[in-house]
C-alpha cells in the first residue's frame, strides 16, 4: 500500500490534466508520462466501486510515487461504497477522488453508473457528501453539459449548483451533451458538438468553483487559450498518442524553467522502471504499447512502432529490444542526414 504523502504537500494545480482513459491511462501510461513532465495531473482509468471492495485492489490501485499529483477515478452511484472507496483511495495516497458522471458506454449505464446519473442529481449529491465526509483528499466530479437532446445550459448549471451545494468544488467539464443510445463511446467524444462557453458559463457564474475544461484539445497553445477563461484544462487522446506534446507543459502552463530533453532521454530516464518491472515479471508488451507516440510526426516514427508493436520480437523481450529501436531509428536518422548532405 502507498504511503498517504498526498496530505503532507500541496500538489501542483490541476492547469493542466490527462484524463481518464479506459485501457489506456493504466500505471505503465502514467509513469511514463510522468517522465515527460512533471506536473500535469494525472488520472487513473475508471475503476468502479465494486472492483476495489471485492477485487484485487494491489492490481486496480498500485502506482508509483513518482506519478503525483494522481487522481483515482471512481465509477459507482451507492453513496455508502463511494464513501469506503474514497476512503481507501486516501490510505493508498492518492491526491483526489474523482466520480465519474460523465461517460456514456451503455455497459456502464447498466450499472447505473456513468452520464446517465446527470438525470439523477441528489444521488450524485448524496454519493459526494459520502465521499467527503470519509475522507480529507479533494473530491471531484467528472460530467457531461447534457444528456441526449437535453441541450439548455440550465441543466449543467442547475446540476452543478446542486452538487457544489453537497461540497464539491472541483468540476471537470467535458463540453458535449452525452447520447446514452445509438452512438458508440468513440462517436460520442466526436458526434456532439463542443460548447465551450457553456464550460466558460459555468466559472462565470460559479467563480468560487474550480473549472476543468475537457473536449477536442489537442496542444498546449489551445490549452493556454482556454486558461483565460477556466482554471484548468484536461486533454485525453491526444497526450496518449502524441505523448512528446507533454514536455511542453511545465514551461508553457505551469511556468516552470524549460529543461532539455530528448526522446532517447526520455526512454534512458525510464529504464530503471521498466528493468524493474522486467524483473517483477511484468511482460515488455503491457508497457511497450504505451511509449509507441514517443517518435509521433518524426522521422522513423513508423519503424519504432513496428518494432515495439511486433508479437515475435516482443515475446521474452527485455530493455534490450527498446534499445535496438532506438539504435535503429537513429541510424535511419543519420543515414538520411549524410544524404540530405550529399544531394
Amino acid at each position: 500500500m502507498q504511503l498517504n504523502q498526498s496530505l503532507e504537500a500541496k500538489s501542483p494545480s490541476r492547469r493542466f490534466c490527462i484524463a481518464p482513459m479506459l485501457d489506456w491511462t493504466d500505471r505503465f501510461y502514467r509513469r511514463f508520462a510522468r517522465e515527460l513532465s512533471s506536473q500535469t495531473w494525472l488520472y487513473t482509468e475508471m475503476v468502479n466501486t465494486g472492483a476495489i471492495l471485492h477485487g484485487d485492489q494491489m492490481r486496480h490501485l498500485r502506482f508509483d510515487p513518482t506519478e503525483h499529483p494522481i487522481a483515482l477515478q471512481l465509477g459507482g452511484s451507492e453513496p455508502a461504497d463511494l464513501a469506503r472507496c474514497a476512503k481507501i483511495a486516501q490510505n493508498w495516497g492518492y491526491d483526489e477522488v474523482n466520480l465519474n458522471v460523465g461517460c456514456p458506454s451503455e455497459r456502464v449505464q447498466s450499472g447505473s453508473f456513468g452520464a446517465c446519473l446527470m438525470l439523477e442529481p441528489n444521488l450524485v449529491a448524496d454519493g459526494v457528501k459520502a465521499m467527503r465526509d470519509a475522507c480529507e483528499i479533494d473530491v471531484t466530479v467528472k460530467h457531461r453539459i447534457g444528456i441526449d437532446k437535453i441541450e439548455d445550459y440550465a441543466f449543467v448549471r442547475d446540476f452543478v449548483g446542486q452538487i457544489a451545494e453537497a461540497g464539491c468544488q472541483i468540476f471537470i467539464v467535458h463540453a458535449r451533451n452525452a447520447i446514452l443510445k445509438g452512438l458508440s463511446p468513440k462517436e460520442n467524444r466526436e458526434i456532439p458538438p463542443l460548447k465551450y462557453d457553456y464550460a466558460y458559463q459555468l466559472k462565470r457564474d460559479f467563480p468560487h468553483l474550480e473549472i476543468i475544461i475537457n473536449g477536442g484539445i489537442t496542444t498546449v497553445s489551445q490549452s493556454i487559450e482556454h486558461l483565460s477563461h477556466v482554471d484548468g484544462v484536461m486533454v485525453g487522446r491526444e497526450a496518449y498518442h502524441n505523448p512528446w506534446i507533454l514536455t511542453g507543459v511545465d514551461a508553457a502552463i505551469y511556468g516552470h524553467t524549460a529543461r532539455e530533453q530528448t526522446r532517447r532521454g526520455a526512454m534512458e530516464n525510464l529504464r530503471p522502471f521498466i528493468e524493474a518491472e522486467l524483473s517483477s515479471g511484468t511482460p515488455l508488451r503491457f508497457i511497450a504499447r504505451h511509449i509507441l507516440g514517443l517518435y509521433q510526426g518524426q522521422y522513423g516514427a513508423r519503424q519504432w512502432r513496428r518494432m515495439l508493436s511486433d508479437a515475435t520480437l516482443l515475446k521474452n523481450a527485455n530493455w534490450t529490444l527498446i534499445e535496438q529501436a532506438l539504435n535503429a531509428l537513429e541510424q535511419g536518422a543519420d543515414a538520411r542526414q549524410s544524404m540530405t548532405s550529399e544531394n
